[in-house]
Order: structure tokens, then C-alpha cells, then sequence
């Protein structure tokens, strides 16, 4: 069990001067290990304990129920690659300079597209660096999408790189023969997932016992292209055959469609195969004998696809839109933390909390040194995890300077307690809205609250300067469309 007095021992020896590192097995147990399971493009609303009644998430609603389960997470940013950047550095994608998803979308509007880093730069410090030279085995299977050769998870502190390139979805496909530079198929026919989680049960099964690890599973699921999981497809055929009426409905976003209903069988057995996997590890920890000492997150890159051309292929109602837009549907995200002696299980908070502070809890849990200099922009929350403790309030900000396949256009947000306010600078339009009382952001107060909606804006702007954000520049060739 990971116990408070376990973390104060770990600062008092660093405080020595001393490093902790474990000479036997039996001294490794003192250290916490680490199981991270991020997914791609999963919704708030895509699991059975986020509310999901089509959707069927057993085994991770299970670990919901053996820790805490976080309502009002938020992704760094709408889209993956800088979110992805925001777990492992605890820094603000403006601050890594990774704003857009890699490398992004060169469309342009009224705006030039803004330019930003296609990887993560070596100077950049991940958490995995950090438990390395702690003494901890680092392991990495499935998505990067943070650079290419020379700037792969073996370059950022993992020992080892299944799977994990420059692309953001799966090379050549969920099935073999795939063309994933990192992973070679070992049959015609193999699905991705299922090999990531071999892998990963792999690692467990032949670790060095001597050392503490962290496990980073970063699932390609439930990325596009839309490929049913052919062992779960038809029971979700048959459900959807069974229990919903009607085409699927649609709202129009803006330029876009979203979906507003979850009825995708192909949708819904890649959610299937992801929790299949998380059951398969957790069990492997179990028959380890690791589980009372490894520490599991879980967390989402984004929200899920909703809005597009057309729609979609799920719905995150009721939060509004989805994936590459700023309103909630888009950058909030599931997040489950099993923590054993600190987490109770079952408890739900309603804390916001935001992807950088994996960074600082991860060090925190571990008895390591908070390094604030690194994680800039994270704040542990290992405060909030026996529901007892308060975290600071603060504001959250995002800045999404950039075009979308979604039909976003560039703009940014900030969060301040329950005000949250979004600027459209296509439309040189704002938007404003109370979450306590609408977290679906249909009612823009921006006008009936003119003080607040000039406070969020200047408070924004200030955050943009500080930070030194690229702001999007005209565009010269640009000649409007008569509507």
C-alpha cells in the first residue's frame, strides 16, 4: 500500500542528498509503480460511468469504483499531440510550442496558419525522464504523435518504444498487415490493440523485480478510421438494432454537425477492445501481486469527434461539440485515478483539474521532489485523491490559434471558477457562459454580463502576453464569403 508516510520518507532522503533508488525487490515496493492508460479521441460521455447507456465500459467503470473518478477534467487543448505534450512535460502546449495537432492543418480563413513545432523538443523534460533517474524501468506502447526518429519515447526517457512514431492514427490500420514503423505484425489479421496489450503484459510478466516502472499504454483507439473490433461489432449491431429508433439526430455547430446521439456499433466496439485491455492489465497486476502497490490513470487526449462536415462518431451530450473545439465537449475529458492508500474507492470529484498535473502528482506519489520549474503549469493533486483535501482555485486557459477539420476556427478560452468565456476570432466573436448553471454552454451571457465578459477577456489577453503566445495574423488573400 502507498502510504502518506512513504512520500514525506522519499522527500526526507532527497533532502539528504541522498538518491532512492532500490538496491532489491523488496526495497522496490516502497517506491509506488506507475500504470498510465491513455486513450485517443474518447468523449466524456463514452463510458458507462460517465453516463454512456449504448456504450459498455466494464472493467474500467470497475477501476472508477476502486478510486476517483474526476467529472471536470480538461484536456490542455482540443486536439492531441499538444495534450500529449501537456501529460508528459506538466507544461502548457503554448509553452512547448506544440498548439496543434502534428503537423496540423494548413487550411487558412481569415487567418495565416500559425506555425508551431512538429516534435517535442529534447530539451523538454518528461516525467518518465524523471522517474528514470529515480530508478524506476519506463515502458511505452501505441500512439506518440510527438515527432519522428530522433524524437521518439526512447528519446524522452522510455526505455523501450512499442509502437510509438510520428503518425496520429494507426499506420496502415488497426489490422495486420499494418505499416507501423515501431511494430512489426506477427500475423495477417492481428488487431493493434490486442497486440499493444500483450506487449504491455509482456513487460509486467519479465521487468527487472529489483526496480519500480512506469507502464504508458497510449491506445490508437478510438482514433479514425472507424474500424469495428470484429470480436464486439455485432453485439453492438444487435444492441443498436434492438434499442434505437429513428436516424440519428444532429445538431448544426457553425459551420459543422454534430451527432447527438451514441449509436455507432463500430464506434462502440473500439471502446470495447480499449476496455477489454485495461480489464487484461489490471489483471495482470492482480496476479503479480501488484496491484496494492501501482498507482493506475487513466485519461482521454481530447474530447470525442462529434463535429464535423457531417457528423461525427459520438455524440458528448450534454456537454456541447466535441474534438477541436474549445467548448466543453472538446477538451473535457474522462479521468480515473486508483492510487491504493491515498485514492478511496468510489469517490467522484468535481474539482476542474487539467492534464498538466499528471506531471507534479505522478512525482508527488512517487516520494520524489515536486520540480516546478518543469511541471510550470501543474499542480499535484495528490490533496484531492482521498476527497478530503482542497486544491488552490485557479484559472484555466486554452489557446487553439489554428484551423480544424472539425470546422473549428481559431480562437482560445480561459475557465475562471464557474465563468467561462470563448473568443471566436473569425467572427470577432465572444461567447460566456456560467458552468454551475449550464454546463451544455447554451446560454451566452456575454452580453447581459458585460463587466465579466471584459474581465475574462483582459485576463486572457494578459495570460496570451505573458506567455508569449503566437497569435493567428491576417490574411492578405483572404476575401470573404457572401452567406
Amino acid at each position: 500500500m502507498i502510504a502518506r508516510s512513504t512520500l514525506a520518507l522519499g522527500f526526507l532522503i532527497v533532502g539528504m542528498g541522498m538518491m532512492a533508488l532500490p538496491a532489491n525487490a523488496a526495497e522496490a515496493t516502497k517506491q509506488p509503480n506507475f500504470v498510465f492508460f491513455l486513450v485517443d479521441d474518447l468523449g466524456w460521455a463514452d463510458l458507462s460511468c460517465y453516463g454512456s447507456t449504448f456504450h459498455e465500459s466494464p472493467h474500467i467503470d470497475a477501476l472508477a469504483a476502486s478510486g476517483i473518478q474526476f467529472n471536470q477534467a480538461y484536456a490542455a487543448c482540443p486536439v492531441c499531440s499538444p495534450t500529449r505534450a501537456s501529460i508528459l512535460t506538466g507544461r502548457h502546449p503554448v509553452r512547448v510550442d506544440i498548439t496543434d495537432w502534428i503537423p496540423g492543418n494548413r487550411g487558412t480563413g481569415k487567418f495565416l496558419q500559425v506555425e508551431d513545432r512538429d516534435d517535442l523538443a529534447l530539451e523538454e523534460v518528461t516525467f518518465a525522464e524523471v522517474l528514470k533517474g529515480a530508478g524506476y524501468q519506463t515502458f511505452f506502447a501505441g500512439k506518440w504523435h510527438l515527432g519522428d526518429e530522433g524524437h521518439y519515447p526512447t528519446d524522452q526517457g522510455f526505455d523501450s518504444n512499442i509502437g510509438g512514431n510520428h503518425a496520429g492514427s494507426p499506420p496502415g490500420g488497426y489490422y495486420a498487415p499494418w505499416k507501423n514503423p515501431t511494430l512489426t505484425a506477427k500475423k495477417d489479421g492481428e488487431y493493434l490493440t490486442e497486440r499493444l496489450t500483450e506487449e504491455s503484459i509482456h513487460f509486467l510478466d519479465t521487468r527487472d523485480q529489483a526496480k519500480p516502472f512506469l507502464l504508458y499504454l497510449s491506445y490508437y483507439n478510438v482514433h479514425a478510421p472507424i474500424t469495428p473490433y470484429e470480436k464486439r461489432v455485432d453485439h453492438f449491431r444487435d444492441k443498436a438494432e434492438a434499442t434505437i429508433k429513428g436516424k440519428t439526430p444532429t445538431i448544426v455547430e457553425h459551420d459543422g454537425i454534430s451527432r447527438a446521439r451514441q449509436d455507432d456499433p463500430a464506434y462502440a466496439s473500439m471502446i470495447a477492445a480499449v476496455d477489454q485491455s485495461v480489464g487484461d492489465v489490471l489483471a495482470k497486476l492482480d496476479e503479480l501481486k501488484l496491484a496494492d502497490n501501482t498507482v493506475v490513470c487513466f485519461f482521454s487526449d481530447n474530447g470525442g469527434l462529434c463535429t464535423l462536415k457531417r457528423p461525427g462518431p459520438t455524440s458528448n451530450l450534454p456537454l456541447r461539440s466535441g474534438k477541436g473545439w474549445l467548448y466543453e465537449g472538446g477538451v473535457r475529458s474522462p479521468m480515473i485515478v486508483r492510487a491504493p492508500g491515498v485514492t478511496k474507492a468510489g469517490l467522484v470529484s468535481e474539482v476542474p483539474v487539467v492534464s498538466t498535473d499528471f506531471f507534479p502528482t505522478i512525482l508527488e506519489l512517487a516520494g520524489l521532489p515536486l520540480q516546478p520549474k518543469l511541471h510550470a503549469d501543474g499542480q499535484s493533486l495528490v490533496a484531492l485523491l482521498d476527497g478530503e483535501g482542497e486544491q488552490p482555485q485557479r484559472a484555466l486557459y486554452w489557446h487553439y490559434p489554428h484551423y480544424h477539420g472539425s470546422t473549428w476556427t481559431p480562437g482560445a478560452s480561459i475557465r475562471d471558477g464557474d465563468w467561462k468565456l470563448i473568443e471566436f476570432y473569425e467572427f470577432d466573436q465572444v461567447e460566456l457562459y456560467n458552468l454551475a448553471s449550464d454546463p451544455g454552454e447554451q446560454h451566452d451571457l456575454s452580453k447581459s454580463q458585460p463587466e465579466k465578459t471584459a474581465q475574462l477577456r483582459e485576463k486572457l489577453r494578459a495570460w496570451q502576453k505573458e506567455m508569449n503566445a503566437k497569435m493567428p495574423q491576417p490574411n492578405p488573400q483572404y476575401k470573404p464569403t457572401a452567406k
